[in-house]
């Protein structure tokens, strides 16, 4: 896992939370992911929470406890999640109850447009219990991920 920034004030930060593979952002399937990195995902995110004033923690792992762990850490300390769970999305109703145990809002991110890609990623067990979702905005969907949940919130 990595932290990115760490909260400076509780409710006035957002979890960024990345799953399984985006650790390979800028070299896995450039073509269609493109080809910038979980780093440049990260500053996207703290640059777009600034402007809101929030902060943003950021995880990553390939690991669904950690991804588990990290939802239920936000929980009485985040304002919001924006979570890009990537396979996962499509197998994993543990996080799909742990977003909803936390009662927080979030907003559900896909770099590509899963809907036009193999049928198997068309169902996400997220949506139902996400304020939001945002699929084919490439990293920028990060951006907007946090503009929304900036305006809900505040």
């Amino acid at each position: 896992m990595t932290d990115a920034t760490s909260a400076t004030a509780a409710g006035r930060t957002i979890l960024v939370l990345n799953g399984p593979n985006l650790n390979l952002l800028g070299t896995r399937e450039p073509e269609k992911y493109g080809t910038s990195t979980l780093a440049d995902v990260e500053q996207i995110a703290m640059d777009a929470a600034a402007a809101h004033g929030f902060t943003v923690d950021c995880v990553q792992s390939n690991h669904e406890g950690d991804l588990l762990d990290a939802i239920h850490a936000a929980r009485g300390t985040a304002a919001g999640i924006v979570i890009n769970a990537g396979a996962y999305t499509h197998t994993s109703v543990a996080l799909r109850d742990a977003l909803a145990a936390v009662e927080l809002p979030a907003v559900e991110v896909h770099i590509t447009n899963v809907h036009k890609r193999e049928e198997f990623r068309h169902h996400s067990y997220l949506s139902p219990v996400c304020t939001a979702v945002i699929v084919g905005a490439g990293v920028q969907g990060y951006k907007l991920a946090i503009d929304f949940l900036a305006g809900a919130v505040s």
